[in-house]
C-alpha cells in the first residue's frame, strides 16, 4: 500500500518533470534565428564603451559590434580591451546581459589610407590579436581616404599587397577580416580572387550600392554567399530603413535566402535626419523593423 505523503510527493515530482519536458520540447521546436540584429557601438554614442551593451539592450538588438579604439597618428589603435581586465568586465557585461560581440571595428582607419600607412598591417594585426582574446570571429576593416580604388585604382596593388599580408594572419588566427570597398559587386569578386584568401571577405555596406546608384538586389546575388561575411545593413542618415523608399527589405531578404546567406545584419547609421541625435529612437525603430523583416516569430 502506497503511504499517501509519497503519493503526493511522487505526482508533484512527476508534474514538475513533464511542465520541464514541455518548456524544452517547445523550446527546441523554435527554429534557430538565420539572420541577427546588431548595432556600431561607435554609431550608438558609445565607442569602446561598456554602456554600449545596456544600451544595444534596451535598443532591442542581439549584439553589437565594438570599435578597436582611434587610430590618429599612432603606430597602432587606442585600445582599452588590449588590457586585461578591461576586455573581461567587455566579455562578461554581454554574457550577462545575454549580447553576443557579433565584431570588432577598426574604424580609425576611415580617415586613414590602409595603402599608404607604414603600420597598417601591424594595426590590423592587434585587432586579430584581440579577435583571438575575446572569441570574435570577425572584424570590419574600411580602407580608409584613398581606399575609394574607382578614385585612386593606382593604390590596388598595394591595397592587395597588404590585405594578401592581412590574410595570412587572419587564417593563422582563424579569424576573417571583411573589407568595404567603393567598388561594385562584380568588380569585388575580382579584388577578392586577387587577395586570394579565405580570410578576405566582403563586409557588404547596403549604401555603398545605394548611394552609387546600383541595384541593391543585383548585388547581392552578384557578390553570392561564399564572399559576404558580415553586412552593414543600413543608409545614409536622412529617414528610418522602414522609410527609406530606396530599399526594398522583403527583397533584399528573398536575394540574400536564395543565395543561402546568414549572419548578422549591423545597423550603422539611417538615422531621422530631424532627430539625429535621439540614439535610442533611432536604432531602436530600426532593429525593430529589421527583425520583423529578417526574423522568425517565436511562438
Amino acid at each position: 500500500m502506497i503511504r499517501r505523503p509519497y503519493f503526493l510527493l511522487c505526482l508533484f515530482v512527476g508534474v514538475l518533470t513533464c511542465g520541464l519536458e514541455t518548456r524544452l520540447l517547445a523550446q527546441s521546436s523554435q527554429p534557430a534565428q538565420r539572420y541577427k540584429v546588431a548595432v556600431v557601438d561607435l554609431m550608438i554614442l558609445k565607442r569602446q564603451k561598456l554602456g554600449a551593451f545596456q544600451l544595444t539592450k534596451d535598443i532591442g538588438a542581439d549584439g553589437v559590434e565594438v570599435d578597436m579604439g582611434g587610430l590618429g597618428n599612432r603606430e597602432t589603435f587606442d585600445n582599452q580591451l588590449a588590457i586585461d581586465s578591461v576586455r573581461q568586465q567587455f566579455m562578461s557585461t554581454a554574457k550577462n546581459l545575454n549580447l553576443e560581440i557579433c565584431s570588432l571595428a577598426m574604424t580609425g582607419f576611415f580617415a586613414q589610407s590602409f595603402a599608404e600607412r607604414p603600420t597598417a598591417v601591424k594595426a590590423v594585426g592587434d585587432c586579430i590579436q584581440t579577435m583571438q582574446q575575446m572569441g570574435v570571429k570577425v572584424a570590419f576593416l574600411p580602407l580608409g581616404v584613398k581606399g575609394d580604388l574607382v578614385k585612386y585604382p593606382e593604390l590596388r596593388p598595394a591595397i592587395v599587397e597588404r590585405l594578401k599580408e592581412v590574410g595570412k594572419l587572419a587564417e593563422k588566427a582563424g579569424v576573417v577580416i571583411g573589407i568595404e570597398t567603393a567598388l561594385d559587386a562584380k568588380e569585388e569578386r575580382k579584388l577578392l580572387d586577387d587577395i586570394h584568401s579565405s580570410a578576405i571577405k566582403s563586409y557588404f555596406n547596403f549604401s555603398n550600392a545605394l548611394k552609387n546608384g546600383r541595384d541593391l538586389v543585383k548585388e547581392i546575388k552578384t557578390l553570392g554567399k561564399q564572399n559576404i561575411i558580415q553586412i552593414h545593413c543600413t543608409d545614409d542618415d536622412g529617414v528610418w530603413l522602414q522609410n527609406d523608399p530606396k530599399i526594398n527589405m522583403p527583397e533584399v531578404k528573398k536575394a540574400l535566402d536564395q543565395i543561402g546567406w546568414r549572419g548578422w545584419l549591423v545597423i550603422e547609421r539611417s538615422r531621422d535626419a530631424n532627430d539625429a541625435r535621439n540614439v535610442k529612437k533611432n536604432f531602436g525603430a530600426n532593429t525593430a523593423y529589421v527583425k520583423s523583416v529578417f526574423q522568425v516569430s517565436a511562438l
